[in-house]
């Protein structure tokens, strides 16, 4: 049986304004012996940036800064940086989040050589709203019918003066090219969707029509068991195995006690991730001890960023979406368990 560690609350909301109604979900990133976390901050009135920390090692908290590095400068930000990720491809970062700008919230990328400075891109999800995705998605098929019950805003055009679009979140980048091509996540519920391109000034809104027309080509991940079955989303960029790409994702599951948010597992091909290999029947964890069962959203274990040391995978996570923790896993454990759970069409293949 698969052991998970669960190592306890990391960081803990403080009384700085930036930070005062809780700190979650954070991008995690490892140089040498040291772990660089961006994390959402959130302030009353739920206005989010982006803190900073520095740990030494994967639990020891060496340095935490006293304001926000990212904060929000333009109109498609206004009310928030949410929930960022970050990878490095060749000799560039590039950090992920979510744009929210009080009515909209959408996957925006921000890029740096040195982790201190940050040049915005802006949004590179698509800009549409949910009459336009409805009528290229369900052009040849009519599309399942959750994207409608999640993305129609109540039947709404329009708020505060503002169009209300189509909700694109939880960007998260491949940590290297594949096949050349930059490949990242994304999601519109109920699914998780990828995109490959050459380059991102190919995201055009011609690429975009083209992309929702043949939709059901890119959803790669989708609600399989009981535990993700009202919707999934990315969770941790995904990490190069021998097995496949692990990915480390959320499923989030409406129970007569509110939506419970899990850490799911899956497995992905090196050379094709939008082939799905396998993926664990079970929760990888779940919302079970008080920190992650009581907080600004109770119920809630929202993974986001890890970190490799030997063979343990260090999972870090926001719990409650008030607080950060860590679980930790053995990576090899892992991958075995993922493929004794591989697709039926997996299950005569040669493991990797």
């Amino acid at each position: 049986m698969l052991s998970v560690i669960k190592n306890g609350v990391l960081l803990e909301k403080t009384c700085l304004v930036f930070e005062n109604e809780g700190v979650l979900n954070p991008a995690v990133i490892r140089e040498d012996d040291t772990l660089h976390l961006f994390y959402r901050a959130v302030s009353k009135g739920n206005y989010s940036s982006v803190g900073y920390c520095r740990l030494n090692g994967p639990l020891t908290v060496a340095e935490r800064s006293d304001s926000p590095l990212l904060f929000p400068q333009f109109d498609y930000e206004s009310k928030g940086m949410e929930d960022p990720r970050i990878v490095k491809i060749d000799d560039l970062y590039y950090l992920t989040y979510t744009a929210y700008d009080g009515i909209n919230a959408l996957g925006a990328l921000a890029v740096s050589t040195d982790l201190k400075h940050f040049d915005k891109l802006g949004l590179i999800v698509p800009q549409i709203d949910y009459e336009a995705f409805s009528r290229l998605a369900g052009s040849k098929e009519i599309i399942n019918e959750k994207y409608l019950r999640y993305n129609e805003h109540r039947h709404s055009t329009e708020e505060a003066g503002k169009k209300m679009l189509l909700w694109d979140k939880n960007v998260i980048f491949f940590p290297r090219r594949i096949n050349g091509q930059l490949v990242f996540l994304h999601r519109v519920r109920p699914d998780i969707q990828i995109v490959a391109v050459n380059d991102l000034s190919e995201l055009t809104p011609v690429f975009w029509q083209h992309y929702f027309l043949h939709l059901e080509q890119y959803i790669v991940l989708s609600a399989q068991y009981e535990h993700e079955v009202s919707y999934i989303g990315g969770g941790c960029p995904p990490i190069e195995t021998a097995a496949g790409w692990l990915i480390i994702y959320h499923g989030v599951h409406d129970t007569i006690k509110g939506y419970v948010y899990s850490a799911c597992a899956a497995l992905l091909d090196l050379n094709d991730p939008t082939h799905e290999i396998a993926r664990l029947t079970e929760p990888l964890f779940k919302p079970e001890a008080e920190w992650e069962l009581a907080g600004y959203v109770n119920n809630v274990c929202f993974p986001t960023g890890t970190a490799l040391f030997g063979d343990t995978l260090y999972i870090y996570y926001g719990a409650a979406d008030e607080q950060i923790a860590v679980a930790s896993v053995s990576l090899s454990a892992l991958s075995d368990e993922l493929l004794l759970n591989k697709k039926p069409d997996e299950q005569n293949t040669k493991s990797p």
